[in-house]
């Protein structure tokens, strides 16, 4: 029997495990695929601040900020602390970022037009400034969940974590109203408490335990360029368009211009957004808007090509916010997930205040505003 039983191996779960682990209860994460076969496998690894709106989530970006570099300094991990650059196409839209910035109250600098070249040579003229954020980074997502996993499974004492792979969860284990386990493809399994990290598959687990959760897949694409022989692209760029685009409510499709560099030379682009259920078909109009908005951004990339494109769900919440707690509809089962794409970025925050949580701790923020009890 394990103290607690992790739903999912993608970052979330892993980062969950990992602390529980740390805070030296006995672990067991389960999921009917791979380590970060699900959402983490198709994220391009956000760590941010800058597209947060002032308040919880952010409380929550900032904690998790700090979580990751302390981890990287452990080392393992693909975490690059390169900064973010926020661009605006026009006066107005630089006000807003300004005025955005300074109610965020974190590390910013205001950049004019005069010195966007600065910070990177290859954009586009004709922009009107931009923000950049110092603590925005970015790390390898599948790489740093199968890290936590190992780190956890490898430093906190013989068998404190274990991983299970290949086993569908397929109903809850019960104590009158309390759950004691999870019922699988491959046998019962005995916890002290679950906590439900199946991503975008979130919903459907709580489902299960007979409680529902809003989470829905919001469907996003990425291109992927060739590795390219010198670096063209120093920190993650994105428009302003693409902070209105995480906070909006809209099933249809949105796009915004998002790029960044990675340590093996290719580019990645992003980003898009839609609420077509699971469908995995891959759109060419989308290709073509995503290439034609990078392009816009950096008319370097115009001569270089694009060797892949992939796509990969969202956990979207209504209220964009992440479910993290205990369910009081149902003692012993908690959430993480709901994270929409920031689950990478929020991961180790998640992780460490549940595992306080847990442990009987005074948690470092107050998860109310993440309660799943918001939506009984």
């Amino acid at each position: 029997m394990s103290d607690v039983i992790v739903i999912g191996a993608g970052v979330v779960g892993a980062a969950c495990a990992y602390y529980a682990a740390a805070a030296g209860l006995d672990v067991t994460v389960l999921d009917r695929g791979p380590v970060a076969g699900g959402t983490t496998g198709a994220g391009e690894g956000n760590v941010l601040v800058s597209d947060k709106e002032p308040g919880p989530e952010l409380d929550l970006a900032l904690l998790s900020n700090r979580l990751w570099r302390e981890l990287a300094g452990h080392g393992g991990f693909e975490f690059e602390p390169k900064g973010g650059l926020v661009v605006a196409e026009s006066g107005e839209v630089q006000r807003r970022l300004v005025e955005l910035a300074d109610k965020q109250g974190v590390e910013h600098t205001v950049v004019p037009d005069s010195a966007l070249h600065d910070y990177e040579p290859h954009l586009a003229d004709g922009l009107a400034g931009g923000v950049f954020y110092p603590q925005d980074a970015q790390v390898q997502p599948m790489l740093a969940a199968a890290r936590l996993i190992r780190q956890g499974a490898d430093s906190f004492g013989h068998g404190a974590l274990r991983l299970r792979t290949g086993v569908t969860v397929t109903g809850f284990m019960r104590s009158g109203e309390r759950v004691t386990g999870v019922r699988t493809d491959h046998g019962d399994i005995l916890g002290g408490s679950v906590i439900n990290a199946a991503g975008t598959w979130g919903g459907q687990i709580a489902a299960m335990a007979g409680v529902e959760l809003p989470i829905l897949p919001r469907r996003g694409f990425i291109l992927v360029t060739e590795p390219l022989r010198e670096p063209l692209i120093r920190h993650k760029v994105y428009t302003a368009a693409y902070v209105t685009n995480v906070a909006s409510d809209s099933a249809d499709l949105e796009t915004s211009a998002v790029v960044e560099g990675t340590p093996a030379g290719t580019v990645l682009i992003g980003a898009s957004r839609e609420r077509v259920g699971f469908d995995t078909t891959t759109s060419i109009p989308v290709l073509r808007t995503l290439a034609a908005q990078a392009t816009a951004l950096f008319p370097v990339l115009r001569d270089r090509r694009v060797i892949r494109s992939y796509c990969g769900f969202r956990p979207y919440c209504p209220d964009h916010l992440p479910v993290i707690g205990q369910d009081p509809r149902v003692p012993g089962l908690l959430h993480a997930c709901g994270h929409e794409g920031a689950g990478i970025g929020l991961a180790p925050a998640t992780g460490h205040l549940l595992a306080q949580l847990l442990s009987g701790e005074r948690t470092a923020l107050d998860l109310d505003p993440f309660s799943p009890g918001r939506f009984a």
